[in-house]
């Protein structure tokens, strides 16, 4: 396991009561814990009160930019823990399968976050009107630029310019108008600062990430069927041994694992939303043995499927994770 410990810059005083203006916002608009859809095209809002009964989370990141106002988060991708806190800022270039969890955050401090869906068109119109070698820095959390999640601190720039977008809220008679034009801003604070280069990975057709976010969208559609790599090489024109490194580059996983993970998050889903039992979800999910699937689930959630289920709907005490 590759642990990214934090490198969180003590915010200064200006950032910092951009910071809290942020929190406040997002409190208001958040009453409650979760995921808050918000009135603005792409806009979501994350609260969390507390880091003790908070599971371990599963999820699939969409090609998103995210930005957390308080509190701090760890993820798991792949082979790698990443650490995040005040300003950090985060952007997933392709569909990834993460586990995350809230480690700071109280009632009277909640965990604060937002996500703002990315478009490639967005970042293609942006990227053909800047000037050539414009192209930021390179990402701090991650020294290969292939990878698929990439962590800076967030500059003045783009944190004020979030604000505006999340100030809309406030008058929904202009987010109609104004959100588009904030949405580029936006975009193009990223694009010209630390994580810039990023960003560009949206944009440009003929890469390694685009070529593997096509074979990603080939997974989540068919992550019950058989894994056939020769199809999904030939399909970006890639040998076998070409697409395995580039996609484990990306993803910072093999495709049997990114597919076994997909299976895994939507069986966990059948489970706690349908009711539906384990077995059940297990082929339901393109296992072919229930004590297979089980065994896998505890590997990755640490606890087996009935117990993982019971403890994320607070009939059990959730238990330490080693």
């Amino acid at each position: 396991m590759s642990i990214i410990q934090p490198v969180f810059e003590t915010l200064d005083d200006e950032i910092g009561q951009l910071a809290n203006t942020l929190s406040r916002q997002i409190q208001k608009w958040a009453p409650e814990e979760g995921l808050t859809t918000t009135a603005v095209p792409g806009l979501e809002l994350i609260r969390a009160n507390s880091s003790v009964n908070n599971c371990i989370g599963s999820t699939v990141y969409d090609p998103s930019l995210c930005l957390i106002a308080q509190g701090s988060k760890t993820v798991w991708l792949g082979d790698r823990e990443i650490h995040y806190g005040p300003l950090s800022c985060m952007v997933s270039a392709v569909h990834l399968p993460v586990l995350g969890k809230v480690t700071e955050a109280s009632p009277e401090k909640p965990y604060l976050g937002l996500k703002i869906a990315v478009e490639a068109q967005e970042i293609t119109d942006l990227v053909l009107e800047l000037e050539e070698g414009s192209v930021g820095v390179e990402p701090q959390e991650c020294p290969d630029n292939a990878c698929g999640l990439s962590r800076v601190q967030a500059e003045k720039g783009l944190v004020e310019a979030v604000l505006r977008l999340v100030n809309l809220l406030d008058s929904p008679q202009d987010i109609r108008v104004l959100a588009p034009l904030v949405r580029r801003e936006i975009f193009y604070r990223a694009l010209v600062g630390k994580i810039g280069l990023h960003m560009r990975k949206f944009a440009v057709a003929d890469t390694q990430t685009h070529r593997i976010s096509k074979v990603i969208a080939v997974l989540k559609d068919r992550f019950t069927e058989p894994l056939r790599v020769r199809e999904l090489a030939d399909m970006v024109n890639m040998s076998e041994s070409s697409l395995f490194h580039s996609f484990k580059q990306v993803t910072r996983m093999s495709p049997v694992q990114f597919q076994k993970k997909l299976r895994l998050h939507e069986a966990r889903r059948l489970m706690l939303s349908e009711g539906m039992e384990a077995a059940t979800a297990s082929f339901r999910v393109g296992y072919g043995s229930p004590s297979h699937f089980s065994r896998e689930y505890s590997r990755m959630f640490g606890v087996p499927p009935r117990t993982d289920v019971s403890k994320l709907r607070g009939e059990l005490p959730e238990p330490a994770r080693v």
